[in-house]
């Protein structure tokens, strides 16, 4: 799995001009799923997610999470996240997972987060969405649950 995650003072998702999930203070995740994936990457991914320590602590250094800071969680499924431009110029989205499969392991990425008692909105699996983020910092941090030795 492949995450971009980022701060966010507010952030919102729109379909067809209409606002279907939005978070104040938070994080927003686009999240990929990979062939081969599993509960395990799902597991590692969420866990990195939730305790990932971005956010200021009273000496303004980055050393709280989501958890200690409770903030909102706003998830969105992004396949494009494994599109391989390494060959000519349009993405190869071959590393992707089928849409069943990855809906699957979305929905478990979800329900980690909301037992965890995160308050959590999402986009819509599929669908085209506009994505409106309001980046804070910025701060961007990208996640793969994929060891890389």
């Amino acid at each position: 799995m492949r995450a971009v995650v980022q701060k966010s003072q507010r952030s919102s998702v729109n379909i067809n001009n209409e606002e279907i999930a939005c978070i104040s203070y938070g994080l927003v995740v686009l999240l990929g799923v990979k062939k081969g994936d599993t509960r395990s990457d799902a597991e590692y991914i969420m866990d990195k997610i939730i305790n990932l320590r971005i956010f200021e602590d009273e000496q303004g250094k980055m050393n709280r999470s989501l958890l200690e800071e409770g903030g909102d969680l706003l998830m969105v499924s992004q396949f494009t996240l494994y599109g391989d431009t390494r060959k000519g110029r349009r993405p190869s989205f071959t590393a992707a997972e089928d849409p069943e499969p990855a809906r699957e392991l979305f929905a478990y990425c979800l329900e980690i987060a909301r037992n965890q008692n995160i308050r959590v909105q999402e986009g819509v699996f599929g669908a085209h969405m506009q994505v409106n983020i309001s980046n804070d910092g910025p701060c961007t941090i990208l996640l793969d649950s994929e060891k890389i030795f």
